[in-house]
């Protein structure tokens, strides 16, 4: 059985083409997840929207709590970290990592950098030894193979790697360098543009989205697929 984390991070609560004013991001998402259901119902999908529920925003008190020593380790604690605990839990648990996360003033949405800042933390998903001078940052989620979907969207455009708006995107470098630093490697992203522009550059970009999604689908499917038994068992 597969396990995938599907995690929304738009302030829009419904999806374009199905609720007005929806999200193109939460669409992506939808899409992804519905079309590997059909095909792999028995797969188990854990569902995060930390658009309409926020995660808590790192604090002193959180701080003091990740980076305790054992001996000076506190009861008290394991009540501020219980919530990071619960979204670290579900990032190791998972095969494949289903984010949508539209792009926000050249960025991250701030609901998802919540979330970023409560699964990167010392001793669950990253080791640090201040003795090594040259790799100081051990990676924790690196044990096993997770693959990362992240579906974005954007009101502007030619904002890809190469394009001409390409230095007004800091969202999935940001992104990558987060998941990287703990483990997540595998990171394959799409995004939707032309919002601001609308029509048919929207609506051009938005079939593109979607053909790539199901692209992914496929080609994930087929990685995940059981194993066939021997015939001559």
């Amino acid at each position: 059985m597969t396990r995938i984390l599907h995690l929304d991070a738009s302030a829009r609560p419904g999806r374009s083409g199905t609720h007005e004013h929806g999200s193109h991001s939460r669409r992506l998402t939808h899409r992804f997840v519905s079309r590997w259901l059909a095909a792999r119902p028995q797969d188990a999908v854990t569902y995060r929207d930390v658009g309409a529920e926020p995660p808590t925003p790192v604090s002193g008190e959180w701080i003091e709590a990740a980076f305790a020593s054992p001996e000076k380790y506190q009861p008290w604690m394991d009540d501020v970290l219980a919530e990071s605990d619960a979204l670290i839990d579900e990032v190791i648990g998972a095969d494949v990592l289903v984010l949508g996360v539209p792009l926000y003033n050249f960025s991250m949405p701030s609901a998802f950098k919540a979330w970023i800042d409560n699964i990167v933390r010392v001793r669950r998903t990253v080791d640090f030894d201040p003795d090594n001078h040259d790799e100081p940052f051990t990676p924790l989620l690196a044990d096993r193979p997770r693959k990362v979907i992240l579906l974005s969207s954007r009101g502007g455009h030619q904002q890809d790697p190469g394009g001409r708006f390409a230095h007004m995107n800091h969202l999935e470098s940001s992104v990558r360098t987060a998941l990287d630093f703990i483990g997540l490697t595998d990171v394959q992203n799409t995004a939707i543009e032309y919002q601001e522009a609308g029509g048919e550059l929207l609506a051009a970009s938005i079939r593109a989205a979607e053909d790539w999604v199901d692209a992914r689908v496929r080609e994930l499917l087929r990685d995940h697929a059981p194993a066939t038994a021997d015939a001559t068992a």
